[in-house]
């Protein structure tokens, strides 16, 4: 196979309706699946849903699981630098090969469906809803004995939702795709319990057990109502289970949790920030959760084995250091105070350049509201993406936080990357620092043009 084989296939998913094209429906990817021979129900599944922190909670399931000898498929975007980090076996990205063969495959499984929804005056099949196909396909074939599905937006008609998991987990949830799940934290818990819901008739997955990350107050009201309704059991974190202890260690830090069975101690997290604790409280619980056998506590050197080779890319991932260049897909507000916690506490820079670039639909105060104050510069850009906030639009938001001339506006962002470069230069600083921030797409280019794109 060549890499045309992959390109071609990743220009035939792109000439399907974007991610930003919800369909709210749950029935045309149900179609597709069991068109397919019931590939959804392969293997048990745990869903992720949330605001923030969906990815890097993902990829601790997978990886304390992964530990215990089970061969896990993890279904997460977006992607970086290649469609293929989306669908991940064994820890790994699946190879070009099978990616570009099992679509292949489900060609024609997928244009059966198209024409069918044509017919009845309806979309095609999206972006999105493909790629949840494909994923479960490759998963079947690989095959793999469980599935950790990150949803792509919502839940309660996000195509991953297909499939009935048996534990799903919420992570921390803020405001984000208002224009979609609503305009309050109450609207947008209640569509994201919506993974609660049994979509299989008869299902083959016992009753889901709810993993609830700490939440705001309006949304954990919401959260719980949801769950009562349901008659779902929930292991909620500060009630069920919860973050003991954290202390800062070199390359990341070192965590305790009490679990739902026991306590794990002296865990080694290779990622930084406070949220990046209370992800792997989580992600251990639904770990407990799924591979437990009534009281019996998983073994402490496997979760710690597990937990030790987790990676975030694109998540305040230290890149470059002398100077330090950190990047963060931080883009909505939650997100962003997230980071500024993070680099306050995990990075000790006297000087901090922020280079930011976002999408046009976002809240764009909201995040410089809550960046603005660890910032002695930005640079302003827009990232590559038909959705980008043009740079002068974004530049004058940025001036309305701090003085004008702490702003500078780069056509593109290798331009944005070189004026930070000299502003942390001339700074005369001891240990200055560069964030770029703001969007996926901001941090994926900037990891190409500092060397590590090969590394999602």
């Amino acid at each position: 196979m060549s890499t045309d084989d992959l390109t071609r296939v990743y220009a035939t998913l792109l000439t399907r309706a974007g991610e930003a094209a919800v369909e709210v429906r749950l029935d045309a990817t149900r179609r597709a699946v069991e068109l397919l021979g019931d590939i959804h129900r392969a293997a048990p599944v745990i869903t992720v849903t949330g605001t923030n922190g969906k990815t890097s909670t993902a990829r601790m399931i997978d990886a304390i699981i992964s530990a215990h000898d089970l061969r896990v498929g993890r279904f997460t975007s977006p992607h970086l630098h290649s469609v293929t980090e989306r669908v991940s076996v064994d820890g790994q990205p699946v190879d070009a090969e099978t990616f570009v063969r099992i679509f292949d495959e489900i060609a024609p499984y997928l244009d059966i469906v198209d024409a069918e929804l044509v017919d009845s005056g309806r979309p095609k099949l999206t972006y999105f809803e493909v790629l949840t196909v494909l994923a479960f396909a490759i998963f079947a074939d690989a095959p793999v004995d469980v599935v950790v599905a990150e949803v792509g937006m919502g839940g309660e008609w996000d195509s991953t939702n297909v499939s009935d998991a048996e534990v799903c987990v919420f992570t921390r949830i803020g405001l984000d795709h208002q224009a979609y799940l609503g305009d309050t934290l109450t609207a947008i818990a209640q569509t994201k319990a919506g993974i609660l819901n049994r979509t299989i008739d008869p299902t083959p997955a016992p009753e889901p057990v709810a993993i609830i990350a700490a939440q705001e107050d309006e949304a954990l009201t919401a959260l719980d109502a949801e769950v009562a309704r349901r008659e779902v059991p929930a292991l909620v974190e500060d009630r069920s289970f919860r973050l003991i202890d954290r202390q800062r260690a070199v390359d990341g830090q070192l965590i305790a949790v009490q679990g739902i069975r026991d306590v794990y101690t002296d865990l080694f997290l290779p990622l930084h920030g406070e949220h990046q604790a209370h992800n792997a409280a989580v992600a251990i619980v639904a770990a407990e959760t799924f591979l437990g056998d009534e009281d019996k506590p998983l073994d402490r050197d496997t979760v710690a084995e597990g937990l030790s080779r987790v990676t975030s890319p694109g998540r305040a991932e230290l890149v470059r250091t002398g100077p330090a260049v950190v990047v963060d897909g931080a883009h909505n507000p939650d997100a962003a105070r997230v980071l500024a916690d993070t680099i306050t506490e995990a990075f000790d820079f006297d000087f901090t350049v922020i280079v930011i670039g976002m999408l046009a639909d976002k809240d764009v105060h909201g995040v410089l509201d809550e960046l603005h104050r660890t910032a002695d510069a930005f640079v302003v850009t827009a990232p590559v993406s038909d959705r980008a906030l043009d740079a002068e639009t974004l530049a004058e938001a940025a001036r309305e936080w701090v003085d004008e001339d702490a702003v500078t506006v780069a056509p593109d962002l290798n331009a944005a990357l070189m004026t930070a470069f000299d502003l942390v230069e001339g700074s005369g600083a001891q240990r200055p620092g560069i964030i770029v921030t703001g969007s996926l797409y901001t941090v994926a280019e900037a990891r190409l043009l500092l060397g590590r794109g090969d590394e999602a």
